[in-house]
């Protein structure tokens, strides 16, 4: 696609976010089956449903642009998905591959928040005010989630850890 327009790009950037998305529905059971705290395997649950939301959301964005979701490949999400899948196969503490887990997890919903700001950017100058609100909604919640993971990371898993020595 040749990229000459707000529009096309705001498309390309919702494609983009579509895949990413969906590689998390994939990876996120992973990630809470590979957490050993019962908090932290919680929020990763409770933040697959949220994720299934934000592609439903995303789906309603593309019905109403009468435009299809697939046809991109978000390599951004990709390599972050495998950097944490990386963590999910190392041998330790089992603290400290949690702080690990939450480290992966928030470069993603800093990732993601980047790019639904981005968007939401987009469709706020191209007009589409339905679509700011569902984006809007969906950053709401990235920023959310990456408040709790911090929470998480500094009242319990963090705090769990052997610091070790130098």
């Amino acid at each position: 696609m040749k990229l000459d327009s707000l529009q096309k790009l705001y498309i390309e950037e919702l494609r983009d976010l579509y895949n990413a998305e969906n590689q998390l529905v994939k990876a996120l059971p992973k990630m809470a089956k590979g957490a050993s705290h019962q908090e932290l395997k919680q929020a990763f649950e409770d933040h697959l449903d949220q994720t299934k939301e934000h592609v439903e959301r995303l789906e309603e964005i593309f019905k109403r642009l009468d435009e299809k979701p697939t046809g991109k490949t978000c390599k951004g999400m990709k390599g972050l998905i495998e950097e944490g899948a990386e963590m999910l196969e190392e041998d330790g503490d089992e603290a400290v591959l949690d702080a690990a887990l939450i480290g992966a997890a928030q470069r993603v919903e800093h990732y993601e928040i980047a790019a639904y700001g981005t968007v939401r950017t987009f469709a706020n100058m191209l007009g589409e005010e339905e679509a700011v609100e569902l984006l809007q909604r969906t950053l709401d919640e990235e920023g959310e989630t990456d408040k709790l993971l911090t929470e998480l990371a500094e009242t319990v898993v963090n705090v769990e850890a052997p610091a070790g020595s130098r």
